[in-house]
């Protein structure tokens, strides 16, 4: 059925995940997560839901903690059930192309070392969920079982 789910959250349910693809002009805005599941992996901006927040306002909170952009428009791109890294998520994609600023790391001991990278040439290994977005984004498919 997937992998072993670490029971440490006496709600034990699915959390709700929300992940930001920025790009611009072909290529994709990712660094190394740290410190969290998935520790390694290349990822883009994302965090948890919180309680009475919006997607677009999580979406934006996120980019704008993580990286100091501003988006200025988001659009959905897939959405996912991931039980991946001992967890469980339902996890939420958003697309922006319009965005102001350079990116700067300003939670480095979550995430390091942005760059932008080319959607042919991506960095190894991804985010379980960025991998699946971005074969949302190529296939056009908003829905990941």
């Amino acid at each position: 059925m997937g992998e072993a789910i670490v029971r440490n959250n006496t709600a034990e349910r699915p959390q709700v995940g929300v992940g930001v693809m920025l790009m611009r002009k072909g290529h994709v805005l990712l660094a190394r997560r740290r410190g969290s599941h998935g520790d390694g992996s290349y990822s883009w901006c994302g965090g948890h839901l919180e309680l009475g927040e919006s997607i677009e306002d999580c979406a934006r909170r996120e980019v704008r903690e993580e990286s100091g952009l501003v988006v200025k428009k988001l659009s959905f791109l897939c959405l996912s059930n991931i039980i991946a890294y001992g967890k469980h998520y339902v996890d939420i994609q958003m697309l922006a192309e319009e965005f102001e600023g350079e990116p700067e790391e300003r939670e480095p001991h979550k995430i390091a070392g942005w760059g932008w990278y080319p959607l042919d040439a991506l960095p190894s290994p991804l985010f379980r969920p960025v991998e699946l977005a971005i074969a949302s984004y190529r296939s056009g498919k908003h829905y990941n079982p």
